[in-house]
């Protein structure tokens, strides 16, 4: 899963509509260094599927009210950067049978730390770590298709670092490691909701590249990942898995405005402490076009092993495509994006070959930003999902089904 939310919010950044990317207000100066920006947001948005009903049993809508205030933090050094961010949300749906069940509270916070004694090509260090903590309320996230009936509350914890050593100008190298959590409230199986199960996993990896010019850098990458399910408790199966892989491939900069990477490989996945496996080939895709100083594109793609994040004793490989563009207007005062994320789930089971399945989700956005003044943004943005099981016999336990949002409302930054 964080890689595809990696996939995600990387082109939201770049193209998606964001209430800091057009006229960013000054904030308020603490000495030369730090920066705070606090800020808060109100909207009001319409969901035409609350529940995430399949098709066939007719969906609910209803208006959600949203309230979000949260604060950032810069502190920049003369060769170092911490940015630190802290946000809270309030979900309030209008319907009485709504109310109980979905008013929720989401909450999370954003570390990251960046340090280099060098700049571009120069021969020096580099090195990041940033860590994420969310609260993530069980209806109230489309990005990642979780409709009601294999959705629920649950907790992101992720830590991730990288050094890289730049030798000259055509040899570098970096080696990176991470940790990622997953825990649902709901895993002891609430009433009317299946069970869902956490996972944790942990990366190590390294990489080397060699530029013979600044048009081309060939990279080589392995990594080494490892799980540990809650699903399995009571199993004959280990709760351990662990994946190996191993990628080369091209990047670097096609043009000045023209950037991209290209990496494939194999990777070899051991489910339940070698129980299952699966190998096969692997890719790492990324692009970005900055066509002129208003208009900019950016295109990236991903596969993997994990084991499911859905099911019981289930492995599954992940596909997934992303595509962004913006696009500024009105002397940068108004910001218009789109952007479009497909992902192909295939999943096995090791304790039923029967609810093997493989799952479509395909979702689209589209935003509006208009910078009123220093202070104040009005946003307009529309959502649209739709998710396809493959096994139609399942369907009252993976159903199809089409889910849009409509959402406007105002943001104020000091």
């Amino acid at each position: 899963m964080r890689r595809l939310v990696v996939l995600t919010v990387a082109v939201a950044l770049a193209a998606v509509a964001s209430a800091d990317v057009v006229d960013r207000p000054t904030g308020i100066k603490i000495g030369q260094r730090m920066t705070l920006r606090p800020y808060v947001s109100l909207s009001v948005s319409y969901d035409s599927n609350v529940n995430g009903s399949q098709n066939s049993t007719g969906s609910k809508g209803d208006v959600l009210w949203n309230i979000n205030p949260g604060l950032g933090i810069n502190y920049k050094a003369e060769n170092w950067a911490l940015l630190l961010n802290l946000y809270y949300q309030y979900h309030a749906y209008m319907k009485k049978e709504n109310v109980g069940r979905y008013n929720q509270h989401s909450y999370g916070e954003t570390l990251r730390w960046n340090w280099s004694d060098s700049r571009g090509v120069e021969k020096g260090w580099s090195l990041m770590v940033s860590e994420t903590f969310q609260q993530i309320t069980m209806m109230d996230d489309m990005s990642m298709g979780n409709a009601s009936s294999y959705s629920a509350d649950r907790r992101n914890l992720t830590f991730n670092a990288a050094a890289q050593r730049r030798f000259n100008e055509h040899w570098h190298g970096d080696l990176n490691g991470s940790y990622y959590m997953m825990d649902y409230d709901n895993d002891t199986g609430r009433t009317g909701v299946p069970a869902m199960y956490g996972w944790q996993r942990w990366t190590a990896g390294a990489e080397a590249g060699f530029a013979p010019s600044r048009w081309t850098d060939i990279i080589g990458a392995v990594s080494y990942q490892g799980y540990l399910q809650d699903n399995v408790k009571s199993s004959r199966y280990s709760r351990d898995s662990q994946g190996y892989t191993a990628q080369i491939g091209i990047g670097s900069y096609a043009t000045e405005r023209i950037s991209y990477r290209a990496l494939a490989g194999w990777s070899r996945f051991e489910y339940a402490d070698n129980a299952a496996t699966a190998d096969g080939f692997v890719y790492t895709l990324s692009g970005n076009w900055k066509i002129d100083d208003t208009l900019q594109t950016m295109l990236m793609a991903t596969s993997y092993y994990q084991p499911s994040e859905r099911e019981y004793l289930s492995k599954s490989r992940v596909d997934a495509i992303s595509w962004g563009i913006g696009k500024s207007l009105i002397r940068g005062k108004l910001r218009t994006t789109l952007d479009m994320t497909y992902r192909h789930d295939t999943h096995e089971s090791l304790a039923d070959g029967a609810i093997d399945y493989k799952l479509d989700v395909v979702t689209a956005r589209l935003g509006f930003n208009y910078t009123l003044n220093r202070f104040l943004v009005w946003f307009v943005y529309g959502e649209y999902q739709r998710s396809m099981n493959s096994e139609h016999e399942r369907k009252s336990s993976y159903a199809d089904y089409e889910r849009w949002r409509a959402t406007t409302g105002l943001r104020l930054t000091y």
